[in-house]
């Protein structure tokens, strides 16, 4: 029970004079606690929030004077002003009254005035007729100079098939059309997929020339879903592949499915290039995740402000199902526009960055942890050129990174036949790693020793400190057999040396 509704059950009147009501203005600060006023200086306080006290309910039956006294209120004379105003309770209460309105007009004068709430409007999507049906399309044509964060959305017209390929780790990839992928990022009605997630947001892209066309359907009612569906399928037989963040796993399974219960013919599957498995080789050393957001702050440099929070997204919409605000939705389609923006730029940003290591470019100002991922892509791809280009680039790297760097350096020079400079690099990585890891290079630089440049004793000299990186019996028939080998290798040489006959005087 607030402040003013106390007040005036104790007076009997309202403010002004007026009878009291039990209409009660609406505070942004709480009103002083009944612990507050058991502080007051006067009398003891009898309770008055009516559930002890009879006295303070609305619905409790008048008492005479003497029945008031006895319960410690003075009973109120006939006349309009009410003497129980020299109360020391009420009066208190009315002192308190005054210092909480003041302060919360300072609050308010602090504020300022209140931001004016946006006008209730419609889904800005418009009804557009197909020849599979009405859809409910949003669309945006982009200009080739527009950028996403500090990389240049038409930079995914540049990259060449061959490497998108050995980026994707997908040699299918070698041949197609990149002027003609499509861009597709859905939003559902829920994460967990299944029959009962619905996309009510297909956001598709393509490029007209160097501008990007973002096209996205809208599902207005459930149920609806098969001229979607069918206007899908058509661009998609115009596109040579889809380009996704998470799409084979997640977008295109369940559009498929959504093919299959709406009785919908199910379009070929293109090539599909999901940029959410090059994030994770590429920056997985960031440590920072591959979540869509994070590689668009940390890689492109851009930032979402006022994003709506993707676990929100299913119940905005169902709230617009039942008949809420259609224009509640607009963040949601912003965000969809966002991410077939992302999509577009980080696809021209990786492979730009990734045409680097073939020589032609200089690496200056590269993460390092970054170069290092590249490396072990191109490494995997079978490009040992580009990796060891890259391998070298991030030797420059701190800590960790720059150990890792060294370790694949050394083992691309090896594979060169390079030896020494295997052991270089080794030997590097050695000045800064601790523990485990610098176990593990000495242990490669035992096997290195023994086997490629036939220093038996560097060997032995490392075997004895990779104990840590191998099972105990191995590590001990490792020294074991090295101790024996030189050994023998000694012995062969005083036989050798003992079994030439004596040089003959001059």
């Amino acid at each position: 029970m607030d402040l003013k509704r106390k007040l005036a059950r104790l007076t009997g009147v309202g403010p002004g004079g007026k009878p009291a009501t039990n209409r009660v203005a609406t505070l942004t600060e709480p009103p002083p606690r009944a612990e507050d006023l058991a502080r007051v200086d006067g009398p003891p306080v009898t309770p008055v929030d009516g559930v002890t006290s009879e006295a303070s309910s609305p619905t409790s039956p008048p008492e005479d004077g003497a029945a008031t006294a006895r319960r410690g209120v003075p009973e109120a004379p006939s006349d309009t002003e009410p003497s129980s105003s020299k109360d020391p309770r009420i009066e208190a209460l009315r002192r308190m009254l005054a210092d909480w309105s003041e302060r919360q007009g300072q609050t308010a004068a602090r504020r300022g005035p209140a931001p004016a709430k946006p006008r209730p409007g419609p889904l800005p999507v418009i009804p557009q007729e197909t020849p599979h049906g009405t859809v409910h399309v949003s669309e945006t044509l982009l200009s080739p100079e527009h950028r996403h964060g500090t990389a240049p959305v038409a930079g995914a017209l540049d990259v060449e098939g061959a490497l998108v390929a050995r980026l994707a780790l997908h040699e299918e990839l070698a041949g197609v059309d990149f002027q003609r992928m499509l861009f597709l990022d859905t939003e559902t009605t829920g994460l967990a997929g299944g029959t009962g997630t619905v996309p009510f947001l297909v956001g598709l892209a393509w490029f007209e020339g160097r501008s990007l066309r973002v096209h996205q359907l809208f599902l207005r009612k459930l149920g609806e879903e098969a001229p979607m569906l069918r206007v899908l399928a058509a661009r998609m037989a115009m596109s040579s592949c889809l380009v996704t963040f998470n799409g084979k796993s997640f977008d295109w399974p369940l559009l498929r499915t959504r093919f299959v219960l709406n009785r919908v013919a199910t379009p070929p599957e293109l090539p599909h290039l999901d940029l959410l498995h090059c994030a994770r080789r590429v920056f997985k050393h960031r440590g920072a995740g591959t979540r869509l957001v994070h590689v668009e702050e940390q890689v492109l440099g851009h930032r979402r402000v006022d994003d709506v929070d993707g676990s929100l997204i299913p119940e905005l919409y169902f709230r617009y199902l039942r008949g809420g605000d259609g224009s509640a939705l607009t963040p949601v389609l912003e965000h969809n526009a966002n991410d077939l923006l992302l999509l577009a730029a980080l696809l021209g940003e990786l492979v730009r960055r990734f045409r680097a290591g073939d020589g032609t470019a200089v690496l200056p100002g590269e993460d390092p942890r970054d170069l290092l991922g590249f490396a072990g892509v191109a490494l995997r791809a079978g490009d040992h050129a580009r990796a060891r280009a890259f391998a070298q680039a991030a030797t420059g790297g701190s800590g960790t990174v720059g150990v890792e760097a060294h370790a694949l350096a050394s083992r691309l020079a090896r594979m060169a036949g390079e030896p020494l400079v295997a052991a270089e690099h080794l030997l590097q990585a050695l000045v800064t790693a601790r523990g485990f890891q610098a176990a593990t290079l000495h242990l490669e630089l035992t096997k290195l020793y023994e086997h490629s440049l036939k220093d038996l004793a560097g060997a032995l000299s490392h075997a004895r400190l990779s104990a840590a990186a191998e099972l105990p019996e191995d590590h001990r028939r490792r020294i074991v057999r090295l101790e024996g080998r030189i050994e023998r290798s000694t012995r062969s040489r005083a036989l050798d040396l003992s079994a030439r006959p004596p040089r003959s005087g001059p």
